[in-house]
């Protein structure tokens, strides 16, 4: 019978083998697997050697995907079960047209950076996070099981920002450095691109919606427009007179929408650079700016007193309104097109940090320095839930929409790939704070 192992992997197996039973004291066992092995060159005294604790660390992650194996074949009974009862599939269906809103407490609290936290990310379709801190690493995650996975290191300084593609095949991120890299998350995070081109810290970059081009700000009071598979800079946008705290593109591309430490926010036309629309009410630095989903304008709309008719095609045309967070304690919601202020939200003590919309449309969430979440009701402007989310200043907050299970497993290119259950789509949210832990929040 032939082997199911190439002769490398053969002899790293019996290496990780020799080096577990010598150090287990089993001598005898250790000679003569050696001897039939023949491996005589193998040495013990090397610590570093990749083969060292090897066999131990695959026997634990066994056991981990052995417990995460029954836990879904556990929900998916429970699935199957809810499927063949009419009674118990309507009181979930009603149940889940409930908008996913965070509680406390939070799902998982994941520790292991060694300064404050800077952003967030979610692998678009792994159970993976990503979290960026300005200990120089990015660490990756796996939310559902609350568990490290990896450090990946490359920067030298504080990593500002970290985004994967929209298909999740790379990873960027950005640092105080001065550069940006690409990662590939299905080949151990290696590094493939480093991008050079600003001058002082890159605060954020981001992924256009089609992944082929990327998006940055800086200190340097620039915003760049780079390719992906190229690498360069294809255009540097100017107009902003203090550092670019942040910059995101709209959900079809077509315009990118930037904050500032001069206390304004700015609409850029994608496609020629130019500075179309200059927001300004804030009166300290504006920390971060969102554009609001299609989902969210018809409650925009009548939160802010405007006639809406079946004819109105801003009602779907993406970009059309936006949010910024300030120092200043107060969020605002604009009218992109015409510069107009719709609403302020008032009632955080502390600067603003973060602002991510529910993808139902109902509701805008903020998070601050208060170290608190609060989420806003986008009909009637009022503040409908605050949770204390963290020992210190909340910096970051991300969404999430996860398929757990079915075909969406399938991708991560491991062991569980195997698993097969039912799909399950789930609401997550996560955040990063001062206080160096990432907080998961699911229902």
């Amino acid at each position: 019978m032939s082997s199911l192992l190439s002769e490398r992997q053969k002899d790293e197996l019996h290496r990780a083998m020799l080096s577990y039973l010598h150090s287990s004291g089993m001598q005898e066992t250790y000679e003569a697997l050696k001897r039939e092995s023949e491996t005589p060159d193998f040495e013990v005294d090397d610590p570093k050697a990749r083969w060292v604790g090897l066999l131990e660390k695959k026997w634990t992650s066994v056991i981990r995907l052995q417990k995460k194996i029954m836990d879904l074949e556990s929900r998916n009974a429970a699935l199957l079960a809810e499927l063949a009862s009419p009674t118990r599939a309507s009181a979930s269906a009603s149940s889940s047209s409930a908008p996913f809103l965070p509680r406390a407490p939070a799902r998982h609290s994941l520790t292991s950076h060694r300064a404050p936290i800077t952003r967030v990310a979610f692998h678009p379709t792994w159970t993976v996070l990503a979290s960026a801190s300005e200990d120089a690493s990015v660490k990756i995650w796996d939310w559902e099981g609350g568990e490290f996975e990896r450090t990946v290191k490359g920067h030298t300084k504080a990593v500002t920002d970290v985004e994967y593609s929209p298909k999740g095949t790379l990873m960027v991120t950005c640092s105080s450095d001065l550069t940006i890299k690409l990662w590939d998350p299905a080949n151990e995070y290696n590094n493939t691109k480093t991008l050079h081109g600003h001058d002082h810290s890159v605060s954020t970059v981001r992924f256009t919606p089609d992944g082929e081009k990327l998006v940055s700000a800086s200190r340097d009071k620039s915003i760049r427009i780079w390719e992906v598979a190229s690498g360069y800079c294809v255009k540097t946008l100017t107009g902003h007179v203090e550092w670019v705290r942040e910059v995101v593109p709209s959900e079809d591309g077509r315009w990118l929408l930037s904050s500032s430490s001069d206390q304004t926010s700015r609409l850029w036309d994608f496609a020629s650079g130019e500075s179309k629309m200059e927001f300004r009410g804030h009166e300290h630095v504006v920390e971060c700016a969102v554009f609001a989903p299609t989902a969210a304008h018809a409650a925009i709309r009548e939160l802010a007193g405007l006639q809406s008719t079946a004819a109105d095609a801003r009602a779907k045309t993406p970009g059309s309104y936006s949010a910024t967070g300030s120092r200043d304690k107060t969020i605002k919601l604009w009218d992109t097109q015409s510069g107009q202020c719709l609403y302020t939200f008032n009632g955080h003590d502390n600067w603003i940090r973060a602002l991510v919309f529910h993808p139902m449309g109902k509701h805008l969430l903020s998070a601050s320095d208060d170290k608190t979440i609060k989420v806003w009701d986008l009909t009637n402007g009022r503040c409908v839930k605050t949770v204390d989310a963290h020992a210190h200043f909340v910096t970051c907050m991300t969404w999430g929409r996860a398929v757990i299970g079915g075909d969406a497993s399938v991708q991560n290119g491991d062991p569980k790939a195997n698993i097969t259950t039912e799909p399950r789509r789930i609401n997550v949210i996560a955040t990063g704070s001062v206080d160096q832990t990432v907080k998961i929040w699911t229902p």
